[in-house]
């Protein structure tokens, strides 16, 4: 009788024994890899890089009569700097220099070269924008000046302020995208027809590349 009843609960523990050990996990199983999550993006640094867009804009003052409203083309390059803080505002100054054709010829059939261009032009402009993550909406403001050459007046430089606005994107850690619209006003200048006032408008794209 005791020996039926040893090999009972031998039995018994055997069975409990086998079912707790299959309950375990198995150590045959693959181990789980760490979920990895990718750094927020930064926009802190130095850059440099190239734009290229159009330009359209109005001529005021007396002399504007004698000259159809300026348009052409604008090809340049920037260099700046950023600095992002922890509450995502991005906080940077920029400085560009652009060549262009911007210009508004006479409204009659006069010879050839009778026209008020913009030879080059250049900002120099504080920005402030908010970063989310890997975009970067901004507005901007600063200096502007041109040399400007007008019909029978020669060439000089033309001072005055920009305003503008526009969205960057992070495509790399270190490759920019930006498309902007920058407004300038570039004072008045006198002529032998009267003062003449330049407005801009400048809507380009660039390419950064951040160190």
């Amino acid at each position: 009788m005791k020996t039926i009843l040893s090999a009972a609960v031998a039995a018994i523990a055997l069975t409990a024994g086998s079912a707790f050990a299959a309950d375990l996990p198995s150590r045959k199983m693959a181990p789980v890899a760490p979920v990895s999550v990718a750094p927020a993006y930064k926009w802190t640094g130095a850059y440099v890089g190239v734009n290229a867009g159009y330009g359209f804009g109005s001529f005021s003052k007396a002399a504007a009569t004698n000259y159809k409203d300026p348009e052409g083309y604008a090809v340049g390059g920037q260099l700046g700097y950023n600095q992002q803080y922890s509450n995502n505002i991005v906080l940077g100054v920029e400085g560009d220099l652009s060549w262009s054709n911007i210009e508004g010829k006479t409204s009659s059939t006069g010879a050839a070269g009778s026209k008020a261009e913009l030879e080059y032009f250049t900002t120099a402009r504080g920005r402030v924008g908010y970063a989310f993550d890997r975009v970067l909406p901004y507005v901007t403001a600063g200096y502007a000046g041109a040399q400007q050459k007008i019909a029978s007046n020669g060439s000089s430089w033309r001072n005055g302020y920009a305003l503008g606005g526009g969205v960057e994107f992070g495509i790399t850690n270190n490759v920019t995208a930006k498309v902007e619209g920058l407004y300038m006003d570039l004072g008045n200048k006198n002529t032998t027809n009267g003062k003449l006032g330049t407005e801009v408008t400048v809507v380009r794209a660039g390419v950064n590349y951040k160190f």
